[in-house]
This record gives C-alpha cells, sequence and structure tokens, in this order.
C-alpha cells in the first residue's frame, strides 16, 4: 500500500506557501496513522518548475523550495522509523531545457556529441523552416521547436522538456548511476514517469495518428513514439541495478491500451509493478468494471506478476468530481464550463466511498493519491490568473490542466490555508475543504478518513497474504467477490438495492438498509 505525495501541495513547514520536506516530515505521524507502507513522492528535484518538476535540471539535488539533500535523507531515515519506506519519482523522458546537457547542446553544433544526447534534426522545406514530422506535443502543439541554427529538438511535452536519446550510451549510463545515487541514499525504489515513452522510431517517420494523447492510451504496435519494444531492454539494465540492492522496486506509469502489452513491463526481469489505468478509467458500470478487473488479473498473471491499482493521481481529475458528474460528460471539457448542474458532488462521494471498498478488496498492490482519503474533490474553479500547468497555455486555453487536483490539501478547520501552513498556499482551497480537512474527520466516526483507515487496517490484518479472487453471481447491477481471507466484497451499482452476502459485516461504505445494500454503497463481509 503506497501513498502518493504531491510535495508542493501536502504541508508547508517554512510558511512560504509552497509544500516542502519538512512539512512532509512533521506529517509523518499522519500518514503512519492511515497504515501504508510506502511514500511515493513526486519530483523535488532542483528545476525552474515549469511542469511541476517534471522538467528537472538536476536529479542529484533538492530544489531549494523544498529543502535539500539532507533534509531528503532525514525523511528518508524517519520514515524508516516508522515503517514506511520512500520512493522517489525518475524522469527518464526528458531534462528540463536548463539542464546542463541541454545547455551544452544549445551551445554545441549540429552532429555534436551534445546534441546526440537529445533529439535534434534538420527541419523539412526548402530552407529547413517545417518540423523534421508531424508529431505532435501531449501539452498541445508541435513536438518540434527550432533553435537559432536552424535546427529543430524533440519535446513530446512542454517546450522546456526536450526529449532524451535513448540510443545515446551517455544517457544510458547516466541514469544508471542515478538510479545508485538515491537507492545508495536509502531510498526503496522508483515510480518511473511516462515508462512507455523513452524510445523512438529510429528514422522519426509521420505518425499515422494523433500522439498527443497520452492519458487517452495511445494505439497500435509499433508506433513510432508510445511502447516501443525497444524500451524494454533499458528497463532490464535498471532492474539489475535494483537487484544489487535489497528489496527495492520500480512501478511503471505506463498507458497501454491492452493488457497482454502492459504484463510486457512487469515480466521477472523488468518493473516490479505498472499502474493498470483501465481501472481508473472504467465508467460507473458493473460490466465494464469486471472486465478490467479480470483483464488486469489475468495479463499479470501470465507473466509470474499483481496487478496494481489506483483510482486518483496528479495527473487525473480526482474520482469524486469524475463519479459525480453526469453520464456521457467530457471531464476535461467540463472543467472548462464548470457547469454545476451536470455535477453531483454528494453522488460523487458516495461512489468514491463504494470504489475504495472495491479497490482496497482486490488482489494486488494499491497506491493512493494525497486527500483521495479526505473525500476531496477537483477543484475546477481556480481563477485563469493562478493557474500554473502548461497544458493551458500550450493548449491555447482549450485544456484547462491538471491543477483542480494538486490544490493543497487541508488539515484544519480554520487559518488561510487550513493548516497546510502558516501563510496561505501556492493555490487557493475552496472553502468547503473545512468540513474535509483532516481535524474534522479524524476519529469522527462514518467519516472518509476513519473508513480509509479502517479498510486499510482489515485489508491488512485479513487479505494481505492472498492474492485470490472467487467472482459470486448476485445478479444484474451489482458486483461481488471472495477473497481467500474469508472476505466478501459487494458493491451495489444499480439503482435498486440489493441483499447483502452472508456473514459478519466488517465495512460498509453507507448507511445500509437493514440486510439491504442500497445503491452506489459497497460492503465487506467476512465468514467469521
Amino acid at each position: 500500500m503506497v501513498y502518493q505525495v504531491y510535495v508542493r501541495s501536502f504541508a508547508d513547514g517554512n510558511a512560504d506557501g509552497v509544500g516542502d520536506i519538512a512539512g512532509l516530515i512533521s506529517r509523518l505521524p499522519y500518514i503512519a496513522s492511515l497504515g501504508v507502507d510506502a511514500i511515493w513522492v513526486n519530483p523535488w528535484y532542483v528545476s525552474p518548475l515549469l511542469d511541476g518538476g517534471y522538467d528537472v535540471a538536476d536529479y542529484r539535488d533538492i530544489h531549494p523550495l523544498y529543502g535539500s539533500l539532507e533534509d531528503a535523507k532525514r525523511l528518508i531515515d524517519e520514515a524508516g522509523a516508522a515503517g514506511i519506506r520512500v520512493l522517489v519519482d525518475l524522469v527518464p523522458n526528458h531534462t528540463s531545457w536548463d539542464h546542463a546537457w541541454f545547455r551544452a547542446a544549445l551551445d554545441a553544433d549540429p552532429g555534436s556529441p551534445e546534441r546526440s544526447r537529445y533529439h535534434f534534426l534538420p527541419g523539412k522545406g526548402r530552407h529547413g523552416q517545417l518540423p523534421p514530422n508531424n508529431w505532435k506535443s501531449v501539452f498541445g502543439g508541435s513536438a518540434w521547436t527550432r533553435v537559432p541554427d536552424g535546427e529543430w529538438y524533440l519535446h513530446m511535452f512542454d517546450v522546456s522538456q526536450p526529449d532524451l536519446n535513448w540510443d545515446n550510451p551517455d544517457v544510458r549510463e547516466e541514469f544508471i548511476d542515478i538510479l545508485r545515487f538515491w537507492l545508495d541514499l536509502g531510498v526503496s525504489g522508483f515510480r518511473v514517469d511516462v515508462a512507455h515513452a523513452l524510445v523512438k522510431e529510429a528514422d522519426y517517420p509521420d505518425a499515422e495518428d494523433d500522439t498527443d494523447a497520452v492519458l487517452s492510451n495511445p494505439t497500435g504496435e509499433g508506433h513510432p513514439l508510445w511502447d516501443r519494444p525497444e524500451l524494454h531492454d533499458v528497463v532490464r539494465e535498471w532492474r539489475v541495478v535494483l537487484d544489487d540492492y535489497q528489496e527495492k522496486v520500480m512501478v511503471a506509469e505506463a498507458w497501454i491500451p491492452s493488457w497482454e502489452r502492459l504484463a510486457k513491463y512487469v515480466r521477472p526481469d523488468e518493473y516490479h509493478q505498472a499502474f493498470d489505468f483501465h481501472f481508473l478509467k472504467a465508467p460507473w458500470d458493473p460490466e465494464a468494471v469486471r472486465a478490467t478487473i479480470e483483464g488486469s488479473v489475468a495479463a499479470t498473471a501470465s507473466v509470474g506478476s499483481i496487478p496494481t491499482w489506483v483510482l486518483s493521481n496528479h495527473d487525473v481529475i480526482r474520482h469524486v468530481t469524475r463519479y459525480g458528474l453526469a453520464p456521457h460528460v467530457e471531464e476535461r471539457a467540463w472543467l472548462l464550463s464548470g457547469d454545476e448542474g451536470r455535477l453531483d458532488l454528494d453522488l460523487g462521494l458516495r461512489r468514491a466511498r463504494a470504489a475504495t471498498l472495491l479497490l482496497l478488496g482486490l488482489p494486488g498492490s494499491v497506491y493512493l493519491y494525497q486527500g483521495e482519503e479526505l473525500g476531496l474533490h477537483e477543484v475546477h474553479d481556480l481563477p485563469e490568473g493562478v493557474i500554473d500547468d502548461p497544458v493551458w497555455e500550450r493548449s491555447g486555453h482549450a485544456d484547462k490542466g491538471r491543477d483542480g487536483c494538486r490544490v493543497p490539501i487541508p488539515w484544519k478547520r480554520e487559518g488561510p490555508s487550513f493548516g497546510f501552513g502558516d501563510n496561505g498556499s501556492w493555490l487557493p482551497q475552496p472553502e468547503i475543504w473545512s468540513e474535509l480537512s483532516v481535524e474534522s474527520q479524524d476519529g469522527v466516526e462514518g467519516s472518509t478518513l476513519e473508513l480509509y483507515r479502517a479498510a486499510i487496517r482489515v485489508r491488512a490484518e485479513r487479505l494481505g497474504d492472498d492474492e485470490s479472487l472467487e467472482w459470486i453471481d448476485v445478479g444484474p447491477g451489482a458486483l461481488a467477490f471472495r477473497r481467500g481471507g474469508g472476505v466478501t466484497c459487494l458493491i451495489n451499482y444499480g439503482d435498486e438495492p440489493v441483499s447483502r452476502p452472508e456473514g459478519v459485516l466488517l465495512l460498509a461504505s453507507g448507511p445500509l438498509q437493514g440486510d439491504s445494500v442500497p445503491a452506489d454503497t459497497a460492503v465487506w463481509m467476512a465468514d467469521t
């Protein structure tokens, strides 16, 4: 069980409005109270922060906003003393344009060794005035930017994030050294950003489909940008490094359209885990959800692995809001209009709580995103003047971006930032979050926070050593399965109540109706 910390928005220890390592350390008792095994910390490296830290200028140092290497070591040590392991983000697809390598590349000539670490190409057209091909940036616009001497460099994300060339041995050697640097410091592993990118087709052909849809799962074998077979050689090199250490792990952020292809990432000599985003994207429908579970379990089992489940993270709309939107509403478009008539937050929270019991009842590993245990929703109405995500500008204001799920979390009922810090927060929090704060929910029976704590505890006690799953037929509108620990999970997706399974009630996501489970509610039942 891993808890994701977006450090910029978790806790502010020095009253500058930005979360930091000191703030995170101060909240370790809270994280321990959840019962999780590890935390994954989003990028904390030196960076111009043009993409939330995923534009890394120095992979071996901490951004001064967040602290220092000494603070990072202190966190690792104090978390370890509390039984919590620390995973850090690895960003291997691209660097910042402030990285020393890229600055050297700009100063060097075309064809130089410095430029070969990235993707520099001449342009098309009589004077090279056109991009080398039709590849698009995930954040909008062309994936190519021209430099003063006429060459173009590739950036599959923001213009400030030039893609590395993984055919270059310098790049491979550098990242092996980066892995060892953090492992020697004491981290327990890595979450690898856009793990399905890395390698690009060598002759840079035009793409036959839109290539700017990384969160919508690129399709097709042999795509020039995504899920290239050559990248698995890189991963195997990394795995050899991790196997030199004790109990270290890698998890892949790989948006792959088929489970069979995703399973290749968790073969015995590659990643230990890979997020299954099919589950995250599944609609509120029992047949669709069952299909995602069955597909993931079968595919990972075929290579001797287990699934890795997640419902929210720093890149997607929080699931309380997703589940509360009216059917057929396009989520990103809704963020622009914010039409409140299409959103039912009460419904979203009921469904989110039920989905949590489903999530935590499944075999495999689970990642939680900070604030979901409080029932936080997407902050869709951030003023344009505070929007930080480069998606907003790169898309020509057609996509509001991801800041709404990155708003600092509330710790107290009152104060300038609800306890996030003593001097406000870098993104404004909605007033309703006072009621969702840790202080408002801590120890309160029936609160979302206490539901998470109870479910995580029961999962560890009854389901921790078992990976079996047996489906139970409960009729249309609901799903139920039994785990080898003697626990049955039932979730009601329908409009009418359904009978709860026999046994002792362990947990319910909401009020029950006698022996019936109402709509948008889940229960865990035990044999004894």
